[in-house]
């Protein structure tokens, strides 16, 4: 069972949106809200699962009033909207889907699969968009980040840290190679690095981290960095800062090239 808060100004608009989870039996609606204050109050007290919250709101947005919550409290989030300008905002606020008024049958039922399919890992700590829940105690070989949830287009996929060939910074985010697919995670560099096992990954540059075992050959350069060719002939280059670490990964290596 899914607890959903219906969150507009509009009550055509919120009993249109009630009307429609009204037939889907695995949903529960526990509230709903006019404006982003009593919304606020009432996500707090609540705590549902998902909601569905207008974006133009007067005194505060929805996109506001869901900055105003604290990650751990978010919940997932289909936003409801008259334009179409909110996409990355409503991204970096982990929304699994936005939906065009006046809305379309369709889509609502396709927003809402979209939810049941990222509900477990919400309950979990785990928004859409981001790595998977950071670990306890990384001195625990079964606590490192072995799954990340990103999104690809409007719909939610799973990639396995195993499957990761090498990571690179883009921005505020992070781009995830696997094979010839790249998928945009809202992690910084530092972060994805204490949370990958150091025995699999390691960092060797600013701006990059390899897979270890997809680590074919070494060149040492003249200013004491490096260049790395990977096992499908990717060059990434290694800085000096971090080239000590990596050969020591490397030590242990059978047939490695170096």
């Amino acid at each position: 069972m899914m607890r959903v808060a219906v969150i507009d100004d509009e009550p055509l608009a919120r009993s249109g949106v009630i009307t429609r989870l009204a037939a889907h039996p695995d949903i529960q609606v526990v509230g709903e809200f006019a404006d982003g204050p009593s919304a606020l109050a009432g996500i707090s007290a609540l705590a549902p699962d998902l909601v569905f919250i207008d974006v133009q709101m007067p005194g505060m947005t929805g996109l506001e009033a869901l900055a105003a919550l604290e990650p751990e409290q978010r919940p997932l989030a289909v936003l409801l909207t008259a334009y179409e300008n909110f996409a990355v905002r409503a991204f970096e606020l982990h929304a699994v889907d936005y939906l065009l008024k006046p809305i379309d049958d369709e889509r609502f039922a396709e927003a809402l699969e979209r939810a049941r399919q990222a509900h477990p890992y919400r309950r979990g700590g785990l928004p859409p968009g981001t790595a998977a829940a950071p670990p306890s105690h990384n001195d625990d070989e079964n606590s490192w980040l072995t799954r990340f949830v990103v999104r690809v287009g409007r719909r939610v996929a799973f990639v396995e840290a195993a499957e990761v060939e090498w990571i690179q910074a883009d921005g505020d985010y992070a781009t995830l190679h696997v094979g010839d697919r790249g998928y945009l995670l809202r992690e910084s560099m530092g972060r994805l690095s204490r949370r990958l096992d150091p025995a699999q990954f390691v960092r060797v540059h600013r701006s990059t981290i390899v897979r270890v075992d997809c680590v074919a050959e070494l060149q040492p350069l003249s200013n004491r960095d490096a260049m790395l060719r990977l096992r499908d002939g990717t060059p990434v280059r290694a800085s000096r800062t971090y080239i000590e670490p990596l050969q020591e990964r490397l030590r242990g290596r059978v047939g490695f090239i170096g």
